[in-house]
């Protein structure tokens, strides 16, 4: 199983999303700290800020008046008592205790009279009771007997920080400040997610565009140097585009020109000297008509023949390398069927099974002479031959089966070699020039196919020619 995707578009896009996706889960973090610093900071000075109002104004009152002033007062998120409580006793090195030492200092600050308090910031928890105030609940009368007349105290207040303050007023009283900040405050800001979300899905959008503009160059390198194994002759690559792109196109053209140029000229000399060759074998043709020997005379005519059988092989190996016939709908059955009556003519049984769907596009002539050789060499060993067709969107598959002694495993790819034969002499009986298979190979490379060659287990060779549909 392989974690690291293959291609290079998707290695990529892997590296650009993790990198994007770190960056913005570090941003977030930091963003949450900085915020939750950033509100406990505005949330304390606004209740240290109204602390030393309330003291200012209770200050100058009697006990009656402040208890009337602290019933009024006293309401989330802050609580007001002026009965006697235990001073507070900040634990050191408690988590909360720069919270308390900054929360200390604003309130100096806006008391301004020199006055200290005591400062504690705890969890506090949520504490689902009714809220009593003056004269109880329901204009009862009634106090819980923990709590002092005219205190007040929280219904429902949620769970958060609670920052309370102590201080006594210049009459020597106590006052018990308990400003509670909510955690819903400190919640999860939606709007810089949706923000987040929105920048990460564009980011990616891009990501894949960039990715994808800047890999396609090498989709469309490796897709032409594929075709042109399969057409040589292929239509060059667009020079275009970033410079190393433009660079790597021009090589690739420049190769193409390259082997192109030198299979032309030696297809061209090979054809050349072919073609040459017929002058002389017709002037001995000529002169050995002239000897009186009829043994001798016919030797010299065979010779004549195979010379002249390998001449012929060798041109068509030629057109078959450099074909310039263009391609067409052809009907397959019918090309088959022509090649069956040539075949009976000479006295060799072909047998069609199967059937093609529809045309084939591809080269008429040469894959009449790529099926020719294939027919012909099967009943050439086999004596007869079964041709059978598959077919489908894919591809024509075309199956030529004899009833030969096949061919040794060792041989059967060295047999597609121009001029290889497994007989140590060229004999007349099987005889030939050693090309014919090497011709429907490449006939079968020209169309973009394979033909391969295999043993059948009942006795007899199969080539299977593999033709796709484009």
């Amino acid at each position: 199983m392989h974690l690291v995707p293959r291609s290079l578009f998707s290695r990529l896009v892997l590296v650009l999303l993790g990198v994007l996706l770190t960056a913005q889960l570090i941003s977030f973090a930091i963003h949450m700290v900085e915020r939750g610093e950033a509100l406990s900071q505005a949330s304390g000075m606004q209740a240290a800020q109204r602390i030393a109002d309330i003291v200012r104004l209770l200050d100058p009152l009697d006990a009656a008046e402040r208890r009337r002033i602290v019933s009024v007062f006293s309401a989330p998120p802050l609580t007001i008592k002026l009965d006697q409580h235990p001073p507070i006793v900040q634990e050191p090195g408690a988590s909360q205790s720069t919270r308390a030492a900054l929360f200390s200092a604003v309130l100096q600050r806006y008391l301004g009279d020199g006055r200290t308090a005591a400062v504690a910031v705890t969890q506090a928890q949520a504490i689902p009771t009714p809220a009593w105030s003056k004269g109880g609940p329901m204009g009862m009368g009634a106090h819980p007997p923990w709590m002092a007349p005219g205190a007040a105290m929280h219904f429902g207040s949620a769970p958060g920080l609670s920052f309370i303050a102590q201080m006594r007023l210049r009459d020597g009283a106590l006052v018990t400040f308990d400003s509670r900040q909510s955690e819903q405050s400190a919640g999860w800001p939606y709007r810089l997610l949706a923000s987040l979300a929105v920048l990460l899905a564009a980011v990616i959008a891009v990501s894949l565009v960039a990715v994808r503009w800047a890999t396609r160059p090498l989709n469309a390198l490796a897709d032409a140097a594929d075709e042109l194994g399969r057409n040589i002759n292929r239509a060059p690559l667009p020079e275009t585009g970033p410079l190393e792109v433009t660079r790597a196109a021009r090589a690739f053209n420049t190769m193409q020109a390259r082997l192109v140029r030198y299979l032309r000229e030696h297809t061209a000399m090979l054809a050349a000297m072919s073609h040459d060759l017929k002058t002389p074998i017709t002037r001995l043709r000529l002169r050995a008509e002239l000897l009186e020997d009829g043994e001798l005379k016919n030797k010299i005519a065979q010779d004549l023949e195979e010379m002249e059988s390998l001449v012929r092989a060798t041109l068509d190996f030629m057109r078959g390398v450099e074909s310039a016939e263009k391609v067409q709908p052809l009907d397959m059955m019918a090309l088959l069927a022509s090649l069956q009556a040539d075949a009976g003519e000479l006295g060799g049984q072909v047998t069609i099974e199967g059937n093609a769907s529809g045309p084939y596009l591809g080269r008429p002539q040469a894959l009449k002479r790529c099926l020719g050789n294939l027919i012909d060499n099967a009943l050439k060993y086999g004596k007869a031959t079964t041709v059978i067709i598959e077919d489908d969107r894919q591809a024509l598959v075309i199956r030529i089966q004899d009833q030969g002694p096949g061919i040794p495993e060792a041989e059967l790819d060295r047999v597609f070699e121009p001029f290889y034969r497994i007989e140590g002499s060229r004999s007349r009986d099987t005889g030939g020039t050693g090309l014919g298979l090497t011709i429907a190979r490449s006939v079968a490379q020209l169309h973009g196919g394979t033909l391969l060659l295999h043993n059948l287990q009942e006795g007899g060779l199969e080539a299977v020619l593999t033709l796709p549909r484009q």
